[in-house]
């Protein structure tokens, strides 16, 4: 790609990012959803605009701005706050997991699916979009017990989807005459080196952060944390989502300086994620949505109904306010990289599938990343204006 070409279109993509962010301000929609439409718009399924050679940069820059993501979500689990919602970030991940699991694949099958191929769908469908989900709360401004809860949530639930992902690929293998037991212990490989890896990176990161230049962190040091575990991550194999949410919550509750380190991501982390749901529209094959037929529309549903119903059995344990009850679920329903990861392996282990699993997951994906965080911010919105008639009623 000649160089006059790289500037201008980083310029053209960065100038699109600004529109897209100032409309989101104005309107109030989501700026992920803003950010991926107008990639699609000027992508392949659009006006063809983008060069090809730039598509590549995508799996760079998504690495880079998920680990960002991963590292601040990590930091959202401080003592405080796991004193205060830890029980409940657990119970409802763990349910809405399990609930969305089996609703999706029991209801594949009664449409039609292969037993093994249900077990796989309802295992993707698990997956969220840890950055979608982020940028949503951070647009809307609020905070408090949902958003807290919510980010708690969302740093955590991917390692049970992976967990269950595996634990189907076992099974699905069992179901056609063969053992799937080396995806379980790639599952732990992959989960427990990623919590290794973030406790060999976080520890000293945690006791060295703003030594250099007491309580002012570098910026460059907070690249360095995040850019080295995205590295090591991607070389070892391993999550880096994981591994960058275990780095961030060591350092957030064993730095001295953590505020000021995580601020310095804060600052440098939009420009990456502009890029990078610009880019994933622009990689968004709209033709998708035109193939996925019956089925895809049964997954759309029964991962919406999974979502919804886990959301609201996790909360009603976990002793949640009626309002949160209602719209946890809502909340989590955006989608994005994770499941094409796992729809990649599944397809690779079970090729007879592989057509129908890839545009199943890829097409609904669209739904789901364009759909998903709108409703995210209704829902936080619902909450919040619940929250505050609740103290109204209740009086000074």
């Amino acid at each position: 790609m000649r160089l006059e070409l790289v500037f201008l279109t980083l310029g053209a993509l960065f100038l699109m990012g600004l529109a897209a962010d100032e409309l989101g301000r104005r309107t109030r929609l989501p700026r992920v959803t803003l950010l991926l439409l107008s990639g699609v718009i000027v992508g392949g399924s659009g006006l063809d605009l983008v060069p090809t050679e730039a598509e590549a940069w995508y799996d760079l820059l998504s690495i880079a701005a998920l680990t960002m993501v991963a590292f601040l979500l990590g930091s959202a689990l401080t003592r405080k706050t796991l004193a205060a919602h830890g029980p409940q970030i657990l119970i409802v991940s763990v349910a809405i997991v399990l609930v969305t699991l089996a609703l999706v694949a029991a209801g594949m099958v009664a449409i039609g699916a292969p037993p093994g191929l249900a077990l796989l769908m309802g295992a993707i469908a698990t997956a969220t979009a840890p950055a979608a989900t982020e940028d949503t709360i951070r647009q809307s401004g609020l905070a408090g017990r949902f958003p807290d809860t919510l980010k708690g949530i969302v740093a955590i639930d991917d390692a049970w989807g992976l967990l269950a992902f595996s634990l189907m690929v076992v099974a699905a293998g069992l179901l056609n005459g063969h053992a799937g037991a080396g995806a379980l212990a790639h599952a732990g490989r992959e989960i427990g080196g990623a919590l290794l890896l973030g406790a060999v990176i976080g520890i000293p990161g945690a006791y060295l952060t703003g030594r250099i230049a007491p309580g002012e962190p570098l910026q460059s040091e907070a690249l360095g944390l995040v850019f080295l575990t995205a590295g090591l991550a991607v070389w070892l194999q391993v999550s880096y989502l994981l591994a960058g949410m275990t780095v961030g919550a060591i350092i957030v509750n064993f730095a001295r300086h953590h505020k000021q380190a995580f601020h310095e991501i804060e600052h440098i982390r939009w420009p990456f994620m502009v890029l990078f749901f610009l880019l994933a529209g622009v990689t968004l094959d709209i033709g998708h949505l035109a193939t996925i037929g019956g089925l895809g529309l049964g997954y759309v549903i029964l991962r919406v109904v999974g979502r919804l119903l886990g959301g609201w059995i996790g909360a009603r344990l976990a002793g949640a306010p009626v309002a949160e009850r209602r719209w946890t679920g809502a909340a989590l329903l955006p989608q994005a990289g994770v499941a094409i990861g796992m729809a990649l392996v599944a397809a690779e282990t079970f090729p007879q599938w592989a057509d129908v699993i890839m545009t199943l997951t890829i097409g609904t994906t669209v739904v789901f990343e364009l759909l998903g965080p709108p409703v995210t911010l209704l829902a936080l919105h619902r909450v919040a204006a619940a929250e505050t008639a609740r103290e109204a009623s209740n009086g000074p």
